[in-house]
């Protein structure tokens, strides 16, 4: 049995254990390994509430911004081996207008505590879960804000987004961070690395900025092609009524203490 567990999430969907708390960002416990890190420390908390500890030996950030890396050293400071997975333009600097929307921290900072290892291509990173890679944008994507190539600020792509793909006995399950990829490219992504079907998608999808319309499209496109959604972070309080109204399969509202078995 594959265990997805949310940790950091802009509400809480649990009212047990007592104590969770929400803020804006991302964090999920799939199984053994923590798929990014919210915020502050919340996340760090949190799980200590919902499993009575925050030890990963493996975590896999979905992208370089800060609601989604800030969280990391309390998750670092354990006496253990940690392997810390990421896309190489995770570490690059990242802005939003005049604020700095990037990772808080350098990459010397996080190799004091653990091994970095950079990453394009999928990888299995434990069994049967893998860190996705750089996903290829033949639809559109949701990138934002800007970063520094050559000395020049420049729109940023981010590139460095990407999503666990965990192999189930019910078919792969997609946990996004953010999903600034775009839902359809990392789902066309996932179809063309593993010879399974989707099941679930999980997590953040940046749909919070999309029209009314651009949302019934692409829920109408999932539907029949995977069982569950439950939607995170990014997705928009108003975006995700209008997935629920458009999809048939089953959709939840996936906050903090919400857990999924498969």
């Amino acid at each position: 049995m594959t265990t997805i567990t949310i940790i950091a999430d802009n509400s809480v969907s649990e009212m047990r254990p007592k104590g969770l708390v929400a803020e804006w960002g991302f964090a999920a416990i799939v199984d053994d390994v923590l798929f990014d890190t919210g915020q502050t420390g919340a996340a760090v908390e949190n799980a200590r509430r919902l499993r009575g500890d925050a030890t990963f030996e493996t975590i896999v950030l979905s992208h370089g911004h800060y609601d989604h890396t800030g969280g990391l050293p309390p998750f670092l400071a354990v006496d253990e081996a940690q392997t810390v997975y990421a896309h190489p333009d995770a570490f690059e600097p990242k802005f939003k207008e005049d604020t700095h929307i990037g990772l808080p921290y350098t990459r010397g900072r996080i190799e004091s505590d653990a091994t970095v290892v950079e990453h394009t291509a999928p990888v299995e990173v434990a069994p049967g879960i893998h860190a996705l890679g750089e996903i290829p944008r033949e639809h559109p994507d949701n990138a934002m804000g800007e970063t520094i190539r050559d000395g020049e600020r420049v729109a940023d792509p981010i590139l460095d987004d990407q999503a666990l793909a965990v192999e189930t006995d019910e078919g792969l399950v997609l946990v996004l961070g953010c999903g600034h990829a775009g839902v359809r490219n990392t789902v066309e992504r996932a179809d063309a690395v593993f010879d399974a079907p989707l099941t679930a998608i999980i997590g953040g999808t940046h749909l919070v900025g999309s029209e009314p319309d651009e949302v019934v499209e692409i829920t109408e496109w999932l539907d029949g092609r995977v069982d569950t959604l439950a939607t995170s972070h990014c997705t928009g309080v108003d975006n995700e009524e209008i997935v629920r109204d458009n999809f048939s399969g089953t959709f939840e509202r996936a906050g903090v203490g919400a857990t999924l078995e498969f």
